[in-house]
């Protein structure tokens, strides 16, 4: 068949007539939102019902807000039924928009977690008692759904400090009455009854004319734990109602003394021309965090009394020389034990710690040091406590990549048992360990003076480590849950294709006999209640909006295997068919490489598509670690770009290169010390093999654009392969990994000490005399106040561009962060990238 060249000049439009464009397409786009509920949460009622509660748009809605329905367990519907959606709050109480002037506060903490709706974007439940919490506009929100109300309810405000923002609010999970939350840097509790409220800590000054001088703060996660370890909760409630009347709450108090002061634009229309962050750079020092314990009484007329805060009697970096970040942190379920996953600098070491509840004691030791340098701790008076012990201890030559697998099954005088995720085998895979537990010291009668190379049980003592699952594919990092009863885990993984999650269920009695118990096909994320006796599935493919259905999980009579179990569907709160157009839906490839590896790659066709035509092309790249593009799932709204450069006539494709997520270690490694390097070489391969089968791309005209890691990749693109790509449109682009942070970069590239070289190559600066001279090739975009990925990267970037007399076109926008939120930017972003495609390419 001979393939005509789609050359013929078409009509270039206006600024006017794409502005145009846009809007229109964003109008078209909509239908390909997809509701998807999110935070779902399960209830018993006292009637039998099971009430679930979830954070969604309304049918017809625009702003999220929190709905639920109700379910009859005993049901004796044969068929799934369409379940209703009620609002649980009245429409009327004040939430976030897109009109509403954001607290800075709870613009940040949207930027961590990459929420991208508005109105009420999370809620606390309390299933005992039906108390709801939730942040609004600065403040908090409570109301108490009894699970018989007939109509929407009414929150009342919580009165809580009216100095700074409230988040992260948090209800005592023993007494529902008592609400924690940070505001100013501190914790604070309130109680919703009588009303009465106390601040716990005093971490941090919180008076803005003095931000370099006041870096402690209480309750709050730093910027790196927050956006590359993915902990946004700085507190945690003990679990269980102590004897004695005490409630208690283990919080983290962060350091950033040390940690670089960057000076930005401020955020805000009025109230200050400028902010101030702390960021910490590749190769500078990170925040220092400890853990501490404050506690608290309730007088007979319901005040807070008797605060007091406490620190552990040996500080844990004195038990851990090497530990620079606490990544995980709980409470064993007994109460007893404060839990903590701390991690090295260069991520390759992680160990599991147990910390007895009485080595919080309000009297500290203190540190000396020896004439040769030897230092030493002296313990207060008189304590008498069970040691920190480790249980368990992983490293890697590459990096730990931290997971939230962990549950605690038993403990008892003498060993602990729990789940745990690991990739000792190479993919990540689930494991029954015990370990062995020392017993309490006889205690500590004087003053007791001990060097860290004399601690003890430093080391873990495993009794047995039972693998559950292996293979060659992945337990998904995020959740297990677990059926006591029955002796059964349920997970989600990846072993029917990397492209698809799939629910799973293992037997603690019968390791290694693992049950499928979704459909191939399509790809799932699901949600347990506790009793595991109910489950929310929410599943789609390429071509199938997504579905989200109930489901009754039973065990047939006389089994107790994975076999025995059924899933009976007790009605769908969402039932989603084919798009209107298929034009929407994009097509999977798996080309292999010459060195034998399998990529998957994904093709979205432009929409004037005829056969025997070649079609500009526009590679979207991201490329990096810990992103997964190219799945089999429906691409909605979050690829709005994508189908909109469809829309406009453009292929468009994304490949997943080494060093992506969910392929296992060795496929993730690719990229160790050498950022840049590894992968444009697979998706230029990977392009030309799509052009030679598919027959339709242009390879005379190919553009790239990314965005973050895909900025860079779009940098380095043209770079290493200008004669491949012939224009490039890089938004908010590392160009150098010395200026990005040090939980990221130093896990993918080591310290700047230690890899001098890696860095080098990996940098876009290096490399400026590459650029091209023709006019038009590159656009770099970049939102002014980005607290992620400075400006000062592009700034930098066009500087040498400038001074090598290098052809740039810059886009800035002044009020955008890392991502683009206005609603305006967004449009006039998407206005510039088909101009200038369209002009260019």
């Amino acid at each position: 068949m001979d393939v005509c060249n789609a050359n013929q000049p078409m009509r270039k439009k206006t600024w006017s007539e794409l502005k145009s464009v846009v809007s229109d397409l964003r109008k078209q786009l909509s239908s390909l939102c997809g509701i998807i509920p999110t935070n779902i949460h399960f209830r018993s009622l006292t009637d039998g019902r099971t009430r679930i509660y979830f954070l969604s748009p309304p049918p017809n809605g625009f702003q999220t807000t929190l709905l639920y329905t109700d379910i009859q367990s005993h049901s004796e519907n044969t068929q799934p039924q369409k379940l209703q959606w009620h609002p649980l709050l009245e429409p009327s109480i004040p939430t976030l928009s897109s009109n509403t002037a954001c607290p800075r506060e709870t613009q940040l903490l949207m930027e961590r977690k990459r929420l991208s709706s508005w109105g009420i974007t999370e809620y606390e439940l309390h299933k005992k008692s039906g108390r709801i919490i939730f942040p609004a506009i600065g403040t908090l929100y409570q109301c108490i759904d009894t699970g018989f109300n007939t109509s929407p309810l009414f929150p009342s405000e919580l009165r809580v400090c009216q100095l700074w923002t409230a988040i992260d609010p948090q209800i005592c999970p023993n007494n529902s009455d008592l609400i924690a939350y940070v505001c100013g840097g501190d914790l604070w509790v309130t109680h919703a009854y009588s009303g009465h409220g106390e601040r716990l800590t005093f971490a941090h000054d919180g008076r803005r004319t003095s931000f370099a001088d006041d870096p402690l703060s209480a309750g709050v996660p730093s910027y790196v734990m927050q956006e590359e370890f993915n902990r946004y909760q700085g507190y945690w409630w003990q679990p269980n109602k102590s004897e004695d009347g005490i409630y208690r709450i283990v919080y983290e108090e962060v350091d950033e003394s040390d940690v670089c002061l960057f000076t930005f634009p401020s955020s805000q229309s009025v109230g200050g021309d400028f902010e101030e962050y702390r960021f910490p750079r590749a190769g500078t020092p990170n925040a220092k965090s400890k853990l501490k314990l404050v506690q608290f009484t309730l007088s007979e007329t319901l005040q807070i009394t008797d605060i007091c805060v406490k620190d552990l009697q040996y500080p844990l970096n004195f038990s851990f020389p090497w530990l620079e970040y606490i990544v995980r942190v709980g409470w064993t379920p007994d109460s007893k034990f404060v839990w903590a996953q701390i991690m090295n600098r260069t991520q390759q070491r992680l160990e599991l710690v147990l910390i007895p509840l009485d080595n919080f004691c309000e009297s500290c030791g203190s540190v000396t040091s020896s004439p040769n340098g030897d230092h030493r701790w002296n313990s207060p008076l008189g304590r008498s406590t069970t040691p920190i012990q480790v249980i368990y201890k992983q490293t890697s030559t590459n990096w730990v990549n931290v997971n939230d697998l962990l549950t605690f099954l038993e403990i008892n005088d003498t060993t602990v048992t729990f789940l745990w995720g690991s990739e000792d085998s190479g993919f990540r895979h689930l494991y029954l360990v015990t370990s062995s537990l020392v017993q309490s010291t006889n205690g500590i009668k004087d003053s007791m003076v001990i060097e860290h190379t004399d601690c003890i049980n430093l080391v873990p003592s495993i009794i047995s480590k039972t693998e559950l699952t292996s293979g060659d594919w992945e337990v998904l990092s995020r959740s297990v849950w677990v059926d006591k009863t029955r002796q059964l885990i349920y997970f989600i993984g990846l072993r029917e294709t990397p492209l698809e999650k799939h629910l799973y269920v293992v037997s603690l009695r019968k390791p290694g006999e693992i049950r499928l118990l979704t459909v191939p096909g399509y790809s799932y994320s699901v949600e347990f209640n506790d009793e595991c006796t109910l489950l929310i599935q929410i599943y789609c493919n390429t071509r199938r909006l997504p579905s989200c259905e109930v489901f009754k999980v039973e065990q047939m009579c006389g089994s107790d295997s994975v076999h025995g179990i059924e899933l009976t569907s007790l009605g769908y709160l969402i039932e989603g068919g084919p798009p209107e157009n298929f034009q929407y839906s994009p097509a999977i490839f798996s080309p292999r490489l010459p060195n034998g590896e399998t990529l998957y790659a994904m093709v979205f066709k432009p929409h004037n598509f005829e056969l025997g035509m070649r079609y500009p092309t526009v590679l979207n790249v991201y490329g990096g670690p810990e992103v997964q593009t190219v799945n089999n799932t429906f691409k909605g709204m979050r690829q709005l770009r994508m189908h909109m450069l469809a829309a406009q006539g453009y292929c468009v494709v994304c490949v997943d290169s080494r060093g992506s997520r969910h392929r296992g270690v060795s496929f993730e490694s690719h990229l160790r010390g050498k950022m840049g390097q590894v992968e444009l070489a697979d998706q230029v391969a990977v392009l030309k093999i799509l052009a030679d089968q598919l027959g339709f791309i242009d390879l005379n005209r190919v553009g790239i654009h990314g965005w973050s890691y895909g900025g860079y990749l779009t940098l380095m693109g043209l770079i290493q392969h200008p004669d491949v790509f012939k224009v490039a449109i890089a938004g908010a682009p590392v160009t150098n990994w010395e200026y990005y942070d040090t939980g990221y970069t130093e896990r993918y590239m080591d310290l700047p000490e230690n890899n001098k070289q890696g860095y080098v190559a990996g940098s876009v600066l290096s490399y400026i005399h590459k650029f091209p001279e023709e006019d038009n090739r590159l656009l770099i975009i970049h939102g002014l106040i980005d607290e992620n990925v400075h400006f000062f990267h592009t700034s930098q970037l066009i500087n040498q561009l400038i001074k090598a007399n290098k052809p740039y076109q810059l886009q800035v926008y002044p009020n955008e962060r890392h991502s683009l939120r206005n609603l305006d930017a967004s449009k006039h972003y998407e206005t510039t990238l088909l101009s200038f495609l369209q002009n260019n390419l």
